[in-house]
């Protein structure tokens, strides 16, 4: 087990690089950052100079990128082009983005492990064709729909909820936000562990158990869920960062100043310190959020053992 997670760690370098690489350079063709600074009129030859030889603009992009990552090492993610330290944008944006990824995961095991639970138990029976369908028209349709379908009917015709999350972004106002982030993922979790217990349903060891007369109940618990869950903790532990990277549509219906949101500002402006540290950050959680999941399997199954 130690080996492997070392292994598992050293793996992480070559992601870091290669991850941080590809988005600056990305982040570089899209064209001049000063430029777009001062809007429809060009920029004052003079103040444009100052702010390229300020942001490092002025270098060739290897030189910007090993400056960068001279600064990430010491702590320094940059400054945006605000004026503000992408650290003190980081502080602001990630615990809002984490609280509604926890209300989003929350949604995902719940409702889609218990959905996919009773669905795979009855597979063929009407509550089974009825999830399905659902399932089937919530994948189908684009979350932004979803989001302000919601936005529209809860927060503006029912006044359930308010129609823009406040600065605070609680757990109580992230209810429906979460909802809406976690219906596509939490529909495939439904249907990846309707399948999953559907085939571990017939398997010789869950007849065994029930031959000896144990509960139902115990052995669906103890034996059939246990085996079937492994499928379902890999979809959701990659989840966990597409969720928080792809919490931009989410995050802008709703008025959440998140991940998702510094990342849209970051991007509008070419602010290649905020995208590529927002990135970053958001790289090492993927990571670390797979390597959590594959020690997760040998929890889950004794005979899965690492070398």
């Amino acid at each position: 087990m130690g080996r492997y997670v070392i292994r598992r760690l050293l793996q992480i370098i070559p992601v870091f690089f290669g991850a941080t690489i590809l988005i600056f350079l990305m982040v570089n063709v899209m064209g001049d950052p000063i430029a777009g600074l001062c809007g429809d009129r060009q920029c004052d030859p003079a103040t444009a100079a100052q702010l390229r030889e300020e942001f490092n603009l002025d270098k060739n992009v290897f030189v910007q990128y090993l400056l960068y990552l001279k600064g990430i090492f010491t702590g320094d993610f940059g400054t945006a082009f605000d004026g503000q330290p992408v650290t003190d944008l980081m502080a602001s944006a990630f615990p809002v983005t984490i609280r509604l990824t926890i209300v989003a995961i929350f949604f995902e095991i719940v409702i889609g492990i218990t959905l996919g639970v009773i669905t795979g138990l009855r597979r063929g029976r009407p509550v089974d064709t009825g999830v399905l369908l659902l399932t089937l028209v919530v994948i189908a349709v684009p979350t932004f729909v979803t989001g302000l379908l919601a936005q529209l009917v809860l927060g503006i015709q029912w006044h359930w909820i308010e129609p823009s999350v406040s600065g605070e972004a609680t757990f109580g106002e992230l209810i429906v936000p979460g909802l809406v982030l976690a219906s596509v993922s939490l529909a495939y979790v439904t249907r990846l562990t309707r399948t999953s217990i559907a085939e571990n349903k017939r398997s010789d060891y869950v007849r065994t158990a029930i031959a000896k007369g144990l509960p139902r109940r115990r052995v669906t618990i103890r034996h059939l869920l246990r085996n079937s869950l492994i499928p379902v903790v890999t979809f959701i532990g990659t989840d966990i960062g597409a969720l928080m990277g792809g919490a931009i549509v989410t995050e802008r219906i709703f008025n959440i100043h998140g991940v998702g949101y510094q990342l849209y500002q970051g991007i509008v402006r070419q602010s290649t310190q905020t995208v590529v540290g927002f990135v970053t950050i958001l790289v090492l959680v993927f990571v670390v959020a797979n390597l959590l999941v594959d020690l997760l399997y040998a929890v889950l199954d004794p005979r899965i053992r690492y070398a």
